[in-house]
């Protein structure tokens, strides 16, 4: 009786794979979103209203982390967002893509990062404006610490994130160590720009929220 070959794992359930995924997060990925269209400025998208700024936290241990499934959605109650999700890359000046100024309901996911609930770090890009006015992220800057985002999955499933905190960095001392370096538990990071607008060389800096992963449904 011959024996039976063992099966082989899937190429991104691989150690080898997810050290690879951790040292391009931690390595390659250093330069900060360009965004910030030839048109000014514009926030008018107010922010969801609540009495407090914080959802209140779930007792209880950590979530268990899912694994990889591609993401589909993003949802930002606190701020009234619910958009659907594509891919995104890096470019070939090692810069996180952006999606599509045509569409500015588009928010990106960086395909070489992790994916909704699974353990390691997420990023997800999306314009603050373009031409034809407020984007999707317009008001991400005053999204608050405790407040939630919730990301769907191609499986079904829903990662939920916390808010941890949102700072504002300037694009010439962008931290990409502190922004991207790596992580064990599920963590996201959202980014779009922020700052001052010059239509000769758009936004001075980004809006980052750092959020980690406290429920899955």
């Amino acid at each position: 009786m011959a024996p039976r070959r063992r099966r082989r794992r899937p190429w991104y359930r691989t150690r080898a794979y997810r050290l690879a995924r951790t040292a391009l997060l931690a390595i390659v990925l250093v330069a900060v979103v360009r965004c910030g269209g030839p048109g000014g400025p514009d926030t008018s998208a107010a922010a969801g209203s609540g009495r407090d700024g914080s959802d209140r936290a779930r007792p209880g241990p950590p979530p268990r982390p899912l694994p990889r499934s591609r993401p589909t959605s993003m949802r930002i109650p606190f701020l009234g967002v619910d958009a659907p999700v594509i891919g995104v890359r890096l470019d070939r000046a090692r810069q996180l893509e952006t999606p599509p100024v045509d569409d500015p309901k588009l928010i990106g996911w960086f395909q070489g990062g992790a994916t909704p609930g699974e353990s390691g770090l997420a990023v997800a890009v999306g314009h603050r404006d373009t031409r034809t006015g407020p984007a999707v992220f317009a008001a991400l800057a005053q999204v608050k610490p405790g407040k939630h985002i919730e990301a769907g999955r191609a499986d079904g499933r829903t990662a939920v994130y916390t808010v941890d905190r949102v700072k504002v960095y300037d694009k010439a001392g962008f931290p990409s160590e502190e922004v991207y370096g790596p992580t064990r538990r599920p963590e996201l990071r959202v980014i779009t720009c922020g700052g001052l607008f010059s239509r000769r060389t758009g936004y001075t800096s980004n809006v980052v929220v750092f959020a980690h992963l406290t429920a899955t449904k």
